[in-house]
């Protein structure tokens, strides 16, 4: 009979921890420059402001992009998403994290499916103040922050999964950006309100033809009272496809093996 100890198992999961971090590298591409990664006009789809409060439906194809553009520096925006062809392939915030050794999302990262698959990378982003632990807004914490219920992410987005034929079993967690939420030195969740700026946007690049729900709503520990959110430019356009040092498509072992699935899945 083979038998681990518990402290045994703590020991190998630290010792796979630490190699799993040697083998990622340690510096990512630089942050966009604000302002910086015009896009062509020509390369334009659509353009679409979503209210403060607000949400939208957005279908990308694979290889275009969607820039989130925070132009009063002062909007966070939640998003989910789902593989168009099958639904039941939806975003992993936790093997997102887990497959890069890092939950600190920016330019050079990518979003994973629970399929092991990639549905998106960050090509370019200004920011690197997102947020994939605390999640949105829901009914209680806007109650707890304003003293009334108001528009919240929670309901928005079962809102925007009902329209898509979707429910509650079908929302995964979410990806906040331009929230720049960090830890304290007692591991509490703390809100860093000057690495906001106007201006800032990512680029999501998709890897996988995907549909999205995104809800423009005051991330929970934003600590504006009232919500200080205003209006966010979505801008879908065309993009270069990836090239063979793409760091997107580099950076680990995990992540090089995510790419070779979804690869797979198009051939």
């Amino acid at each position: 009979m083979f038998i681990v100890l518990l402290g045994d198992a703590r020991r190998l999961q630290s010792i796979g921890e630490i190699r799993g971090q040697e083998a990622t590298p340690k510096a990512l591409p630089a942050p966009t420059a604000l302002g910086g990664a015009p896009i062509a006009p020509g390369a334009i789809i659509s353009r679409e402001e979503v209210p403060a409060g607000w949400y939208t439906i957005a279908r990308l194809r694979r290889g275009e992009a969607l820039r989130i553009i925070d132009s009063s520096g002062l909007s966070s925006i939640s998003m989910i998403g789902w593989r168009d062809e099958d639904t039941s392939e939806r975003i992993n915030c936790a093997d997102t994290v887990k497959v890069q050794w890092s939950a600190a999302l920016s330019k050079g990262r990518a979003i994973l499916s629970d399929m092991g698959r990639v549905l998106f990378s960050l090509i370019e982003d200004t920011s690197g103040a997102h947020d994939i632990l605390v999640g949105g807004s829901t009914p209680a914490s806007t109650l707890a922050a304003y003293g009334a219920t108001t528009r919240n992410t929670q309901e928005n987005f079962v809102a925007g999964a009902a329209k898509i034929g979707l429910g509650v079993r079908d929302i995964p967690p979410c990806v906040t950006f331009f929230s720049p939420v960090s830890l304290d030195p007692n591991g509490r969740f703390i809100w860093s309100q000057s690495r906001k700026r106007p201006g800032d946007f990512v680029d999501l690049r998709a890897e996988m033809n995907a549909i999205l729900v995104l809800s423009n709503c005051a991330h929970p520990l934003d600590p504006a009272r009232p919500s200080a959110a205003r209006p966010v430019m979505l801008v879908r356009h065309r993009v270069a496809p990836a090239a063979d040092d793409d760091p997107c498509w580099t950076g680990s072992p995990e992540v090089v093996r995510a790419f070779e699935f979804t690869e797979r899945l198009y051939a």
